[in-house]
């Protein structure tokens, strides 16, 4: 899979300065800075520390089997055309190398939704899903909310149905907030019928 972040630093040189520390115990495969430059950090086949402690879909060793991209971006702004112009490059060249599904495209904060909020809710997953880079609902009947969740990856046994849900709207839709509702229900429902989680990625 792979595993969309931001640094939340004052620059990519910032940023890279802290993924390169030892000391820091923290690392990306790759970090887009603002003006579009693109940065490898760690070979995409070596393990990365991008994830920490998080579940998804079953699994609780992430950076085992993901590859982290740091966004250069403080959480509140929006994202630069040139970032984003040079993500889709990016992504779509790891998705093809690797033959990873747009499904399992995903946020930091889905796999971590208790402590971590990235990339957050200016991050254009729209943008992403127009592209076949990620998904994005589409009109569908209603489901039990915990059902599609789960369908999708989220660990609510970890987690909590609210924390996910949390998750589930920071990147889908931001603006809702307080109890689930039918829209939350039809959008989750719309994307576990076309993007259920696969089984290798809960059983491997």
């Amino acid at each position: 899979m792979v595993v969309l972040h931001y640094t939340a630093m004052h620059s990519a040189e910032d940023a890279i300065c802290t993924l390169c520390d030892p000391e820091k115990e923290v690392s990306a495969h790759y970090l887009i800075a603002r003006d579009g430059v693109v940065t490898q950090m760690v070979d995409e086949r070596a393990r990365a520390w991008h994830a920490g402690a998080g579940r998804w879909a079953g699994c609780d060793d992430i950076n085992s089997r993901s590859i982290g991209i740091e966004l250069d971006n403080d959480g509140f702004s929006p994202f630069s055309a040139a970032l984003m112009d040079a993500l889709e490059e990016l992504l779509g060249g790891i998705l093809q190398r690797w033959d990873i599904p747009a499904h399992h495209v995903i946020a930091h904060s889905d796999l971590a939704p208790l402590r971590k909020c990235d990339p957050g809710a200016r991050f254009d997953w729209h943008r992403l899903a127009l592209e076949g880079l990620s998904v994005w609902p589409s009109a569908a009947g209603e489901r039990p909310l915990p059902e599609s969740l789960e369908a999708l990856g989220y660990e609510l046994s970890e987690f909590g149905v609210e924390a996910c849900l949390n998750a589930f709207r920071l990147r889908f839709a931001p603006w809702r907030s307080g109890a689930e509702c039918k829209e939350d229900r039809c959008d989750s429902a719309s994307l576990a019928a076309r993007f259920a989680v696969d089984p290798w990625v809960a059983n491997s």
